[in-house]
């Protein structure tokens, strides 16, 4: 097999025709690896394409698929994650159609989502694989779209069909958002916007002048997984390792030993992996693990903690990781994915923020020690595009130091949403105030809230996220924080802090799950409550009106597995946590005390959880783990990459 490092990337147009050129230059060279660990405690089993092999199954299914569809038609991904879905959609885009990424049926609590997607795309073919075909042509019945299997599909279609001249500028596939605060909308990304933003990525992590392998367990349907574990790889020809966010998520140190098995690997995930991996990984399993060859571990899709950094470090360090291999990063669907990011082989950037300046909108510091004091991670700089924090209300540029939305420009901006002309207009098409010095063309407005401090990007949360009571701005993510840290029970990073209309103002409400290891029965509801309560209140200032405790699994998630605010706050109105069997407390609109309010829960008390997700779940409590109930990728338009 030909070893040789991969030459420097050419400058393709696009994703097929990199395809092309490594097939042609190191055929022989590994392309994708996916590992499928079929049985609890198995090391895995490796199926491997070459170049010149991936090449012949692009070609084949990519004849099938232009017979079945016209040009620019959408193609619909329902494959399980394998080599299928990366040969679907390179294949796909091979033929001049459209793709579409998602995910197959059956994935627990997003069928109503997949459907909604289905029909606003509205595909000719959907392409997935034989294990899930019948479940997939009853959920496609009668509506006409042609079903592919892609393993089906014999290497003989290639032929020597031409491959398609397709334009840089052409529509290459919709990344359709994950929906927490509105119905799911495609992202159109082009051709030319997934290679600018694959040349980005690797660029800031050091990939685009050194040989790396990329290690991944984020489902492809969302664009972290998608151009990190596919385009990135495609555009440097480079070897990407994959394999399945359950597989992840039933023994997370699967990915760690494929991470120490390959040099200069890269990784990515959302926080709570890492802090997972810190709890879940026994000193057992950690004896064979060599991480010294890790080039660098990306950060993103939720917002970044160093204290997850530090608990992740502490863990792995005497098994070689690099201090500086943690990379925190920001990106968002509406770029393709990548924004900014820190580079590997610089210490992690850390700020601590006065909180009452930062509710005022002012990134001022602060001691660390101080029990007020924010602690972010910056989320270093961007690479081959430029960001600029706005006054949202008026346009206006803003200066080092204080918070407002940050805004994007670049190759990688996408062209706008499917089907959405003034929603497009309004999000891709911003514009500066008139000032001399205004940057000019079109901007992306994130609806992130963030600051750049001693040349970092910092993210601060979410602009319709933010909880304003009394005329004081709060950041419901930093709130939930100091929530999941006043009680062992209250499960980590499953959690929601929102307001709800009242008499006087606005309330502040938290909804919670309690920790799998623990039931609502064995709690001291009372006492989680005035943990939790006190600890907001000294904190922050803010009286929580109500807080409920609900079973594992009850708070609204996107389909990338990430909190659903939106979604919380519409079930809690509607009083469904209360018929869920809730826990609640105060005097909130839940829906009034839960038939499953036991163990004391008082309609004065407040409810907790065990810390869960991640350190305080076993990895037993993972079994569920399908790529929805995880925080996945940042391929949303509302919770982002953020650090």
């Amino acid at each position: 097999m030909d070893r040789r490092h991969p030459p420097l990337s050419p400058a393709c147009r696009t994703l097929p025709q990199y395809v092309r050129h490594w097939a042609g230059t190191t055929p022989d060279r590994r392309a994708l690896t996916f590992v499928d660990f079929q049985a609890p405690g198995s090391r895995g089993v490796h199926r491997t394409l070459t170049w010149r092999r991936l090449d012949l199954r692009v070609r084949a299914l990519a004849a099938r698929l232009a017979a079945q569809a016209e040009p620019g038609a959408r193609v619909a991904l329902l494959c399980p994650q394998s080599t299928e879905y990366v040969t679907g959609f390179l294949a796909t885009l091979t033929a001049g159609l459209v793709a579409v990424p998602l995910y197959p049926p059956g994935l627990p609590g997003h069928g109503d989502r997949l459907s909604g997607v289905l029909a606003d795309a509205r595909p000719t073919a959907v392409v997935t694989t034989s294990r899930v075909a019948k479940e997939v042509r009853e959920l496609v019945g009668e509506s006409g779209m042609k079903v592919v299997c892609a393993d089906e599909v014999p290497d003989d279609e290639a032929g020597d069909r031409p491959p398609v001249d397709v334009d840089a500028e052409a529509l290459a596939y919709l990344q359709y958002t994950s929906g927490s605060t509105r119905a799911p909308a495609g992202v159109e990304i082009t051709h030319g916007n997934v290679v600018a933003n694959a040349r980005q990525a690797l660029a800031a992590y050091g990939a685009d002048t050194h040989p790396v392998t990329c290690v991944g367990w984020l489902p492809l349907y969302h664009d972290m997984g998608l151009v990190l574990s596919v385009a990135a790889p495609v555009v440097r020809g480079a070897l990407s390792v994959l394999m399945d966010p359950a597989a992840f998520l039933n023994e997370p140190v699967r990915w760690l030993r494929l991470l120490g098995a390959h040099p200069r690997a890269i990784g990515a995930a959302p926080n709570f992996a890492y802090d997972y991996c810190a709890g879940a990984v026994t000193d057992g399993q950690k004896a064979d693990l060599r991480l010294d060859g890790v080039t660098a571990l990306i950060n993103g899709s939720e917002p970044v903690r160093p204290g997850s950094v530090d608990r992740f470090q502490a863990a792995f360090a005497d098994r070689g990781l690099p201090a500086t291999a943690h990379c925190p990063s920001y990106g968002l669907a509406e770029a393709t994915v990548f924004v900014s990011a820190a580079r590997p082989g610089q210490p992690l950037g850390r700020f601590a923020l006065d909180r009452d300046a930062l509710a005022a909108g002012k990134a001022l510091p602060a001691r660390p020690d101080d029990p007020r004091a924010v602690l972010l991670a910056g989320c270093g700089t961007p690479a081959g595009q430029q960001v600029r924090i706005a006054d949202p209300v008026s346009r206006a540029v803003l200066p080092e130091g204080e918070v407002g939305e940050v805004w994007v420009q670049g190759p990688n901006v996408g062209r706008g949403y499917w089907n959405r002309r003034e929603e497009s207009e309004r999000v891709f098409g911003a514009a500066f105030a008139g000032e001399a010095d205004a940057p000019d063309g079109r901007w992306l407005r994130t609806g992130d809230l963030g600051a750049v401090l001693d040349g970092q990007l910092i993210v601060t949360g979410r602009l319709k996220d933010l909880v304003i009571v009394d005329g004081r701005n709060h950041y419901p993510q930093d709130v939930e924080t100091t929530a999941q840290d006043a009680h062992p029970a209250v499960r980590r990073d499953r959690l929601a802090v929102f307001a709800v209309p009242g008499g006087s103002g606005e309330r502040v409400v938290l909804v919670a799950e309690h920790v799998r290891a623990a039931s609502l029965a064995s709690l001291d509801v009372p006492a989680v409550v005035r943990a939790v309560r006190g600890a907001v209140s000294t904190r922050h200032g803010l009286r929580l009106a109500d807080v409920v405790l609900v079973p594992p699994g009850a708070v609204a998630r996107t389909s990338s597995g990430k909190v659903s605010r939106a979604l919380t706050r519409a079930r809690y109105l509607e009083g469904a946590y209360a018929r869920e069997g809730g826990a609640e407390a105060g005097s909130g609109s839940g829906g009034g005390a839960a038939p499953g309010c036991t163990a004391g829960c008082t309609p004065g008390g407040t409810p907790g959880d065990t810390p869960g997700g991640a350190p305080g779940d076993t990895p037993g409590d993972t079994r569920r783990g399908a790529p929805g109930d995880m925080p996945g990728s940042s391929a949303d338009s509302t919770s982002r990459a953020a650090g």
